[in-house]
């Protein structure tokens, strides 16, 4: 059976499993802000519309502005990039043909690229058997053999939070063997406050890469905007492999709107640990394990049926909700479901629908 590699595909899921979709359904499967996109973007609608036959600066230089004071970086160490997508093949190619380490269960697109530049790849598990919990001494001990680590925190898809002295363990230990650590923060938007991010190591580590999204937290998946993070070096190696004019000037103009959701970006994570703190009761109360996540997805398992989801997957599908499989994620191998968190109703009719499944299989 040919599983989608991404959530987000739902005319995909219907088709796999031999249904009509009549666009009536909730869409679990895509990890994006539930909130929807501040509403200053439609706004700007009109105001974009002028861009659409004038260049974009092909050096980015206002907008990569933004986005740096918005990191709190300096200008020379961002690139905007089309995409989270794009940052990673940007990186994994100045890798090529060298080694490449990568903590798994974890976002297909770094295997991915590392195959196109064609690095050979190893892998260490998150321990699934202590809630995927960061296996710091197993990793270090890999570090001497691989040119580069692939590491996303939070982590897609168990939400999951390497410790800011795990990251530094590896940054030393990585600048001893020259061995660079890649960081994907994709939602790093979504953390709670006491969780920050690793901006403020950059000085510190000339090893750490850090790639970033604004497609997650804006709900914004079809403009397609993301940077990386890195030393004025690397920037200047990356920039010499980007295609010009990469990031379209409609994306562009709306820069200066989104980096100042500051009070978005707060309300989105007050409204998900709300959230979050709802769904983890209940679905505690129903017999369910889900990955202990800070973000807005979590892998959920029935802890009555642990080796099978597939009956599961089709019950929610029948009530017209689209999980998200995890066939393709290394190490899962479809033993998990991958949920977002979506609105209050949509999180509390799947809720009710884990209740008619309770009372099914009791």
């Amino acid at each position: 059976m040919k599983w989608p590699e991404h959530g987000g595909q739902p005319n995909k899921i219907f088709a796999l499993k031999g249904k009509t979709n009549d666009h009536n359904f909730f869409d679990f499967s895509a990890n994006i802000n539930p909130l929807g996109p501040p509403h200053e973007l439609k706004a700007n609608l009109l105001t974009a519309f002028d861009q659409f036959e004038k260049y974009p600066d092909p050096d980015y230089h206002e907008e990569t502005n933004l986005v740096a004071a918005h990191a709190g970086v300096h200008r020379d160490e961002v690139l905007l990039t089309n995409g989270g997508s794009e940052a990673i093949f940007l990186v994994t190619q100045l890798f090529s043909g060298k080694k490449a380490l990568i903590i798994e269960p974890t976002f297909s697109e770094y295997e991915r690229a590392c195959q196109v530049y064609q690095l050979s790849v190893s892998h260490v598990s998150l321990r699934l058997d202590h809630d995927f919990s960061f296996p710091l001494e197993k990793v270090l001990s890999n570090l001497e053999e691989v040119d580069v680590v692939f590491l996303c925190r939070p982590n897609n898809p168990t939400g999951t939070v390497v410790t800011i002295e795990d990251v530094k363990a590896l940054l030393e230990k990585g600048l001893e063997c020259q061995t660079t650590i890649i960081v994907d923060e994709a939602f790093i938007h979504f953390l709670p406050p006491g969780i920050t991010d690793l901006t403020h190591l950059m000085d510190t580590y000339t090893n750490l890469i850090l790639l970033r999204s604004l497609t997650k937290i804006y709900a914004i998946p079809s403009l397609r905007l993301g940077y990386v993070i890195a030393k004025p070096n690397v920037i200047g190696h990356l920039k010499k492999n980007q295609i010009p004019w990469s990031i379209n000037g409609v994306v562009a103009s709306f820069l200066p709107s989104l980096v100042t959701q500051d009070v978005f970006i707060e309300t989105t994570q007050s409204w998900l640990q709300e959230q979050l703190e709802l769904l983890t009761t209940e679905l505690t109360n129903l017999g369910f394990y889900y990955s202990p996540t800070c973000v807005n997805f979590y892998l959920l398992k029935d802890l009555e049926q642990r080796t099978d989801t597939e009956e599961l997957f089709e019950f929610l599908l029948n009530n017209k909700i689209i999980p998200r499989h995890t066939h393709t994620f290394k190490g899962l191998n479809g033993k998990y479901l991958r949920m977002a968190v979506r609105s209050a109703e949509e999180n509390k009719y799947l809720l009710e629908t884990l209740r008619n499944w309770r009372e099914k299989t009791c």
